[in-house]
């Protein structure tokens, strides 16, 4: 199966307007540079490396500031630099993005942060996470390649979405996730109406079994988003990058702090400010990517501390499982962004995650799930420890939603005063004189 990438303009299929040409003119592999066709394959038959699309720049050279601004108010805007969904009557989308790009200037006060920091809050997508993004993308390219069901191997957001865009369309969906993950996860997966399978394991166990899966003559019909659709998947993640930059005036933050479990979305954000200022979207004026691992599932932390440019497995556990994949598939390519752009890796602890939420949400009015709590706690450590240039305009990324990770907070917060129906009882609690 393969999708065609139009050479010219078509007719839109909604507004009678022009469809802009795809910029993908195939795979590549991103270990020995083989090129392949825009096909469902993720990995390269000559050295087994992992695939990514392969853009004409051109192509991306002819986009402008205001073809974009001209488009709808979601990711699609960006659809001039993205592999799939260039007809609209192709997508499967929930039309995520535009997310809000909040100033946490309360925030910044208590870090010593003087030169600007924001937050990119992706938890106001349809489902409450950055997911809705890369899913929308996979989603569209499973369409175009004649797949008809999509699953996903999930640590819970990308379950939720998966399964949410699979009930818009009336596609049937599989969804895989480890079975002691959040129950506010395990809801809204459900809730949806798919299939949803809880496995006895952790992530890392659960993605073997898809991928043994998607070689059955069962599941031959069924694009797997984070595997055989994998490439197409990934390109998503870009759009946050863009967005960024866009929101911003059309410029480029001077450092981004991003949580990490695969690693894919910190490449990808990077990749978009290349693209973009490769395109002449924007200026090159640099940028520093920092990444934020949890203490209990650090791989990519623990090769950057030691130097070492390969990634090895680690058994996840703590609090924050969004981000619990022990073997990380863009571990190594997450280690070149950081390193290539001077930045950092820094762990942080449950305790500090915890204080890292509150933190956000006490700032800025933005409750974060576990992985937004890893990144603020992060940004806490890397000022602290001199890595972060304090002076510089820094944004973070929350990419959750916290209603969905009550549990570690339950312990520590809750009513502060406890009173009667009564002005008596209120007094007596010190809320009136």
């Amino acid at each position: 199966m393969t999708l065609t990438a139009p050479g010219s303009l078509q007719a839109d299929a909604h507004a009678g307007g022009p469809v802009p040409p795809c910029p993908a003119r195939g795979l590549i592999c991103r270990n020995c540079g083989a090129t392949f066709g825009l096909v469902a394959e993720h990995a390269c038959a000559e050295c087994f490396g992992p695939l990514e699309v392969d853009y004409d720049p051109e192509v991306m050279r002819a986009v402008t500031r205001e073809q974009i601004e001209a488009g709808p108010q979601n990711i699609w805007r960006y659809v001039a630099l993205l592999p799939v969904g260039q007809n609209p009557a192709d997508r499967v989308s929930l039309d995520p993005g535009m997310t809000p790009l909040v100033r946490a200037d309360r925030l910044a006060e208590e870090l010593g942060i003087t030169g600007g920091l924001w937050v990119k809050d992706d938890s106001a997508n349809p489902t409450h996470s950055f997911k809705d993004r890369v899913v929308s993308l996979a989603a569209t390219a499973a369409k175009g390649l004649g797949y008809t069901k999509i699953a996903a191997a999930s640590t819970g957001n990308l379950a939720n979405s998966v399964a949410a865009h699979a009930a818009r369309v009336g596609l049937p969906s599989f969804v895989f996730v480890p079975s002691d993950l959040e129950p506010g996860k395990i809801v809204q997966s459900a809730v949806y109406g798919q299939t949803l399978v809880a496995v006895d394991g952790s992530y890392d166990d659960v993605n073997r079994l898809t991928s043994e899966l998607a070689e059955t003559d069962e599941f031959e019909d069924t694009a797997f988003v984070n595997q055989n659709v994998r490439p197409y998947y990934a390109e998503g993640s870009k759009t946050m990058g863009y967005e960024l930059a866009e929101q911003l005036g059309w410029r480029i933050p001077a450092q981004v702090v991003i949580p990490m479990a695969s690693g894919s979305l910190l490449t990808k954000v990077d990749k978009a400010f290349r693209e973009l200022a490769a395109a002449g979207i924007v200026e090159d004026t640099g940028w520093t990517i920092f990444g934020a691992q949890s203490a209990g599932c650090d791989p990519i932390a623990t090769a950057f501390d030691n130097g070492w440019d390969v990634v090895k497995p680690v058994k996840p556990t703590g609090i924050a499982k969004s981000l619990n994949i022990g073997n990380p598939a863009d571990g190594p390519y997450a280690l070149d962004a950081v390193r290539r752009t001077g930045g950092a890796i820094a762990r942080v602890d449950d305790e500090e995650i915890v204080r890292g939420i509150r933190d956000l949400a006490r700032t800025t009015g933005v409750f974060a799930e576990t992985a937004g709590g890893v990144t603020v706690a992060v940004l806490r450590k890397l000022v602290e420890d001199g890595r972060l240039d304090p002076a510089k305009e820094t944004v973070v990324l929350n990419t959750g939603e916290g209603l969905k990770t009550l549990d570690p907070l339950e312990p520590v917060v809750g009513p502060t005063h406890h009173v009667q129906p009564s002005l008596k009882s209120t007094r007596e609690a010190g809320l009136i004189g």
